[in-house]
């Protein structure tokens, strides 16, 4: 009888570990067939060749979370992969020897390994293949504006205010990227408040004079966007971009509210990111309420075109 109970207990485990194990690499066999190789410039340095839509499959689960609806994971899949398209298209990039890294700097990105490890094992099965529904169910889907790719740039959280229009943001328009309701069912989703001493602001600011206090006129927003984030901030005399000083002082975004007291400088943001394209958060909000993917880019992305990738045009 215990014989039996042990050649039971090993049969089971064999048909948890070894048949979805399975299952999840006929998923990545059938995924990656006759597709683009992108070249990823990893972590260590290498760079690694990867099919685009097992590279897809890492951008999506490092760039929004896996609960998410899967009408908001599609639509960040499309996004994700408009926005590689649009890197393989230009001949113009930083360096020759890749395409994208796996930062912010182009697209996040999480191996397997890093998403066993964010998820944990039994969440791992569970939302690789949610998110393998997005990647694949998307398959060859990008944005098109005026016979291009569109710059299909996103962020987590619009907060209480609309999207911005690109040029107020980074100074070049695009005739899609333009002020729309943030999607978002809750406007206070982030709300964060950070001080400095007067020290401290002036060291990240990299201002050799100091003072031992703060003024009112040490802080003022001088220009807002049209919906009202900050454009252009004067800070201990000098004038920033708010962009700028939001890398600077590690701020959340640019809508902002401030307190200035002689001890400390207390910035309170709104949002969670550069506010410009599609809002993350206010995605998963519109798919909460059935909207289904193209409805979702349709009201971030204004104007554009669902159409399928050309792989003949871009592969290396």
């Amino acid at each position: 009888m215990k014989k039996e109970w042990i050649w039971f207990i090993g049969l089971s485990l064999c048909i948890i570990l070894i048949i979805p194990w399975s299952v999840l690499r006929w998923q990545k066999e059938s995924m990656i067939m006759d597709d683009v190789e992108i070249r990823v410039l990893m972590p260590n340095g290498s760079v690694v060749k990867l099919p685009l839509e097992e590279y897809l499959l890492g951008v999506v689960a490092a760039e929004m979370p896996a609960e998410f609806e899967v009408e908001a994971l599609k639509a960040q899949a499309i996004a994700a992969r408009t926005y590689t398209a649009k890197r393989l298209s230009q001949s113009n990039l930083p360096d020759g020897r890749y395409d994208v890294d796996t930062t912010v700097q182009t697209q996040a990105w999480l191996s397997d390994k890093q998403m066993r490890d964010k998820w944990g094992w039994l969440n791992y099965w569970k939302y690789r293949g949610k998110l393998n529904t997005a990647v694949t169910g998307t398959r060859s889907m990008v944005l098109v504006a005026n016979g291009d790719y569109i710059e299909a740039v996103y962020h987590s959280s619009s907060g209480r205010k609309s999207t911005e229009r690109s040029e107020e943001v980074w100074s070049s328009s695009r005739s899609y990227l333009q002020n729309v309701s943030s999607g978002e069912d809750n406007l206070q989703r982030y709300v964060k408040s950070i001080s400095f001493t007067p020290q401290e602001l002036y060291k990240k600011l990299e201002i050799t004079a100091s003072s031992p206090s703060l003024t009112s006129g040490d802080f003022q927003v001088l220009v807002r966007t049209s919906v009202g984030r900050a454009k252009s901030v004067r800070v201990l005399g000098k004038v920033y971009p708010a962009t700028q000083l939001r890398t600077l002082l590690g701020l959340s975004s640019t809508d902002i509210e401030w307190v200035v007291q002689p001890e400390r400088l207390i910035i309170t943001t709104y949002g969670n990111g550069h506010a410009v394209g599609m809002s993350q958060w206010g995605a998963n909000d519109l798919a909460k309420k059935n909207l289904k993917v193209d409805e979702i880019l349709n009201h971030y992305y204004p104007g554009t075109k669902l159409m399928a990738l050309g792989y003949q045009g871009n592969s290396r």
